[in-house]
């Protein structure tokens, strides 16, 4: 155990040595954290919606004012006299064309509006369609003296997050990406420097087992992706108003199983390359890739495709993500995410005995 803490501290007395490796380590987080939580929104606002009022009495006038009333829309110039020059300009998303007679068919009973979508945009146009739908719903039910069909009235309730923030679902999915990405990647390159300055072959000639050797570098990298961990909850916390909505216990015990598995990462990569710039590559595309594309980060696991979901399985964000998820916005606790420790730690521990492996018959080689 003492050469396994010598070796972890010497570890750390390098690191701190090379300023420009602190720097990065400290400050690259919490510039991904700052750009993805500010840069990615996924709900759609601002669409530019351009209006051709034929009618233009005051109840059509009163529908244009319902569609722009929800900040979804903005109003956009037609740009001519057909409903489809703002949208083959690309001024427009889309175009709504309300009738001559649409007061009066109202007043019927019955009144059709046209409505055209730029349909380049496949997600977009869907965004637009239910939107303007829900819009003409709600506007219908609005108008007094109408006759019409009672039907089914939904009365929906959003749980968790009834303010709809998108921070709340953005910023506790950044933490799974950073926290897999940097500690692995520092891992990674201190594995692989020792190898290109040779110093690997002393460890390979003393006494030094390859599973202590990786275990001292483990530990202080573990401890400097708790710095790192401590320092991108903080801003978060500060800057995006994140809050825990449950006991701490769940995400200080997956926080240091997930930030170990990430370190075994860095390890096992690490171990298979033989030069720094294919350590930082094997992270950057093993590692980001996976954390970002199918941990559910932000596409639905359930939209992945075979094979690659069978794939998301073993990426651990996957599942570290849910627990960051229900610690700041569901709140469940334990129930909900008690599998989350026990799968990280299973996976993190087989690439930590891979990495060991490896490097003990690289050992018995030399």
């Amino acid at each position: 155990m003492n050469r396994i803490l010598s070796q972890a501290q010497k570890e750390l007395a390098q690191f701190s040595r090379d300023r420009l490796t602190v720097a990065l380590a400290l400050i690259l987080p919490l510039g991904i954290l700052l750009i993805y939580g500010y840069a990615i929104r996924l709900e759609t606002k601002n669409i530019p919606l351009a209006v051709q009022d034929f009618d233009n009495s005051p109840l059509s006038r009163t529908y244009v004012e319902r569609l722009f009333a929800t900040n979804q829309f903005i109003p956009t110039p037609l740009a001519g006299t057909s409903p489809l020059s703002a949208l083959d300009r690309g001024t427009a998303k889309a175009t709504v064309v309300i009738p001559p007679t649409f007061s009066r068919d109202v007043a019927e009973g019955s009144s059709t509006v046209q409505v055209l979508v730029d349909g380049t945009d496949v997600n977009n146009a869907r965004v637009i369609q239910n939107s303007i739908r829900g819009v003409t719903n709600f506007f219908i039910q609005s108008l007094p003296n109408i006759s019409r069909p009672q039907g089914v009235i939904p009365r929906i309730r959003i749980w968790f997050n009834p303010g709809r923030q998108e921070s709340l679902y953005i910023v506790p999915g950044i933490f799974g990406v950073v926290l897999w990405v940097f500690p692995s990647m520092l891992a990674a390159i201190s594995v692989v420097r020792e190898k290109e300055q040779g110093t690997a072959i002393q460890v390979y000639a003393s006494d030094l087992s390859s599973t202590e050797w990786l275990l001292g570098k483990g530990i202080a990298y573990w401890l400097v992706a708790v710095a790192e961990a401590l320092g991108v909850m903080l801003v978060s916390f500060l800057l995006f108003g994140i809050r825990l909505k449950t006991g701490p216990v769940p995400l200080l015990l997956g926080t240091g199983i997930y930030l170990a598995a990430a370190v075994s990462f860095g390890l096992f990569i690490g171990a298979r390359t033989g030069n720094q710039n294919g350590a930082v590559q094997g992270t950057a595309i093993a590692g980001f890739l996976t954390s970002f594309l199918l941990s559910g980060f932000i596409y639905r696991l359930e939209n992945i495709p075979f094979p690659l979901s069978l794939l998301s399985n073993l990426v651990p964000a996957r599942y570290y993500i849910v627990l960051t998820r229900d610690a700041f916005v569901r709140g469940t606790g334990w129930p909900g995410v008690w599998y989350v420790p026990i799968v990280v730690g299973l996976i993190g521990f087989l690439l930590f005995k891979v990495a060991s492996k490896i490097l003990q018959r690289m050992q018995l080689l030399d």
